[in-house]
């Protein structure tokens, strides 16, 4: 083995893995962990015969290999992940009761998986998108999954919403192409809570450095209750320790053709380099009598919690320095579910949110079977309940008695998980009321008025034209009305832009 090698890390784990098994004898097995005794050709009869369907070694590789994907997911399908722990830094038990915030100092291990999320699998890692952030926390107290992206807010704010907004990102049922400009167009401005968003993606955080260059936001609202039983509305925040940096649009495009893999091979370099990335976590909490006279809905994940309404209050630091050891067991299979909370932490009336309880884990069903809560990325501490059965059982739990209540100290309710239930008081008519028209535009124009340089603004306006150039004139002027709501100035100067390249009228009815 060459010691000149000058390779990155990413590029030479097969030569790590030679290098630390160089006395490694073992023979070729079967998945029956038969040994194979000749593993180039199939059995024939004689060199020019078929192929005997008692060749147990090539039927069992064909059989393997045809099925060795899963469905992938529908959205965040492209990612890398890495381990690592948490430690708590700050106190923060006069809110939340949870475990995994009991004590200063107190280690716990997590799995934080990074992502793209309109694309497939095969998705440039640089192209303009929101990036998924998902933790998965494994406490005493079994799986805490808080999922989130690198956006304090999101597109819509209602679930039923979502899988429309999706479509409009994937591919063209037609042409089988992506982007289609015209529907993602045509969507966001006939939502017009998608407007902060939607400036957002195009300012340059809308194409980060680097998945370790970002910061991640749980989005939705979730709630605490500390042990008094008392309860609050919380949103979580993760605060890049690198520094946050991003890509211009022709690095991202050059990036693109060249390592559609850009992302996670920095992730995987830096890791096993020793340069392990960090976030503080921090929290912003509410008691339930402000939420109720808050000027915006603290549910609505289009809009953020003012931080001069709500200071960040810190709570303490993740830190990944663990690579995978093997993408498909580690990764691919890696499965989040919203609906995993811990005893201190619990849900809000966040219409996405509530929506995510049941899609989170209903599509890790479909993609790894009911029983993918225990392939061992997944699998929390103690695993002790009344579901058996079904397709690739790992943990049959022996003879335990599989009914409840019963006499045969089969496992029983948890007074604390009890306890710590929050007792909300609801009161109102059933309807379907859409939540999509309230106030959409101030949150996004001090984003475009205080936040943004001038520079950063210029920039934005570029982003935004480069797709509403390849968009239908009429669906790009509504676009840009919304904007204008915004910022009349904005709104100018992107028909300006637009004007440069065709003649646009003064007037579309709409």
């Amino acid at each position: 083995m060459s010691t000149l090698d000058t390779r990155d890390a990413a590029s030479k784990v097969l030569l790590e893995y030679a290098k630390n098994h160089e006395k490694n004898d073992n023979s070729i097995t079967t998945d029956g962990g038969n040994p194979v005794g000749q593993k180039e050709a199939s059995l024939t009869v004689g060199s020019l015969g078929p192929i005997l369907l008692q060749d147990t070694v090539l039927i069992d590789e064909l059989a393997h290999f045809s099925r060795e994907r899963i469905p992938e997911r529908v959205v965040h399908a492209k990612g890398a992940a890495a381990f690592g722990k948490f430690i708590v830094t700050h106190d923060i038990t006069q809110y939340t009761d949870a475990c995994v915030f009991a004590t200063i100092g107190s280690e716990t291990s997590i799995v934080v998986r990074f992502s793209q999320v309109a694309g497939e699998r095969g998705y440039p890692d640089t192209y303009r998108d929101l990036r998924g952030f998902a933790i998965k926390f494994n406490t005493n107290d079994g799986i805490w999954d808080l999922v989130g992206n690198n956006s304090p807010i999101f597109f819509v704010n209602d679930a039923i919403n979502f899988p429309m907004f999706i479509h409009a990102l994937k591919r063209n049922p037609v042409t089988n192409v992506r982007p289609d400009y015209d529907a993602f167009w045509d969507f966001v401005s006939l939502r017009p809570e998608s407007t902060h968003q939607t400036l957002q993606l195009f300012t340059d955080r809308g194409i980060p450095a680097s998945y370790r260059k970002m910061h991640g936001y749980g989005a939705n609202t979730f709630s605490f209750i500390n042990a008094a039983g008392k309860f609050h509305y919380c949103k979580f925040h993760f605060k890049c320790q690198q520094g946050i940096e991003n890509l211009s649009q022709s690095e991202a495009d050059r990036l693109a053709g060249l390592d559609p893999d850009y992302y996670a091979r920095d992730l995987y370099n830096a890791i096993h380099n020793g340069d392990f990335p960090s976030w503080d976590m921090h929290v912003q909490i509410m008691t339930p009598e402000q939420a109720a006279t808050y000027s915006y809905n603290p549910f609505d994940n289009s809009k953020v919690w003012l931080h001069k309404d709500f200071p960040l209050i810190p709570v303490g630091r993740i830190t990944l320095d663990q690579n995978p050891t093997n993408y498909f067991a580690e990764v691919e299979q890696l499965a989040f579910d919203v609906s995993h909370v811990i005893p201190g932490i619990d849900f809000s009336p966040d219409r996405m949110l509530q929506g995510r309880i049941f899609n989170y884990g209903d599509t890790q069903r479909y993609r790894l079977g009911i029983n993918g809560t225990q392939l061992p990325v997944n699998e929390p501490f103690k695993l002790h309940n009344y579901n058996r059965d079904g397709q690739s059982i790992l943990k049959s739990q022996g003879g335990a008695p599989n009914y409840f209540p019963n006499s045969f100290r089969g496992p029983k309710n948890n007074i604390r998980a009890r306890a710590l239930q929050p007792k909300i008081p609801l009161n109102g008519l059933v309807d379907r009321i859409d939540n999509g028209f309230d106030d959409n535009y101030s949150q996004a124009s001090l984003l475009w008025r205080r936040v943004l340089k001038d520079d950063e603004r210029h920039r934005t306006i570029e982003n935004m034209l480069n797709w509403l150039r390849q968009t239908n004139r009429v669906i790009a002027l509504r676009a840009i009305e919304n904007f204008a709501n915004v910022d009349q100035a904005l709104g100018a100067r992107l028909r300006e832009g637009l004007d440069k390249q065709v003649k646009l009228p003064a007037h579309v009815s709409l």
